[in-house]
């Protein structure tokens, strides 16, 4: 039997020298840490379903142990939802996910300048198109040129599922550039979302090679 791996998990602890490792959360509990992973799981799901059509590529959490805080970054190609307007969605996010977590919460709002570099978006994009009835392939082959013609040095899409109609499970993968999966020097970005369409539950997943010239620092992971 295959043993699988999560592909950000891989590269964890392997980052190029003088590299920083980007974790999605920031704190540390020997004793409560059940309980705050539990928390964050509630307050990532709690966006996710209410920020759907924001275009969420990342959601950070930092944690203040002594006093008690929690600082959320939410990484969004379409900010102006998020906020609101005059900042009314964003205060009453903020509230909720106090209430949620009986604990005082800051929510800061970053945007992503170039959301077709992003692979979480790229793949939500495409999920959602198929959610939407487009042609697999052209979505597929849209998403990737437009990658490749922002600057990436490679890309990699991949769609599995019940695709065409057909019962058998396949998968549909189209590449262009350098897409080393299996190579740690290079930095590699993995983006996953599951489309729920006519013909059943599709995963589409997507690899972005942006080298060690990465230029889009707002983009998160």
């Amino acid at each position: 039997m295959g043993q699988k791996i999560h592909p950000e998990g891989f590269r964890l602890g392997v980052k190029r020298k003088g590299d920083k490792v980007d974790f999605k959360s920031s704190w540390y509990s020997d004793r409560d840490f059940a309980d705050l992973l539990g928390e964050d799981l509630k307050v990532r799901d709690h966006i996710e379903k209410k920020l759907r059509r924001a275009g969420i590529a990342n959601i950070t959490i930092r944690k203040a142990a002594e006093q008690g805080e929690v600082a959320v970054d939410i990484y969004t190609a379409r900010p102006g939802i998020v906020i609101g307007k005059g900042g009314s969605e964003v205060d009453a996010l903020r509230n909720e996910l106090q209430d949620l977590t009986r604990k005082k919460v800051q929510v800061n709002v970053r945007e992503v300048s170039r959301p077709e570099l992003n692979a979480q978006l790229v793949a939500e994009s495409i999920a959602e198109q198929l959610e939407g009835r487009a042609a697999f392939r052209r979505t597929m082959k849209r998403a990737l040129t437009s990658a490749m013609r922002s600057g990436a040095e490679g890309c990699r899409i991949r769609c599995g599922g019940r695709l065409g109609g057909i019962e058998m499970s396949r998968e549909e993968t189209i590449s262009e550039g350098r897409v080393p999966l299996h190579t740690l020097d290079a930095d590699i970005e993995y983006g996953f979302k599951e489309a729920k369409t006519q013909m059943g539950q599709i995963g589409v997943k997507v690899w972005i090679n942006h080298g060690v010239h990465d230029d889009f620092a707002d983009g998160g992971r």
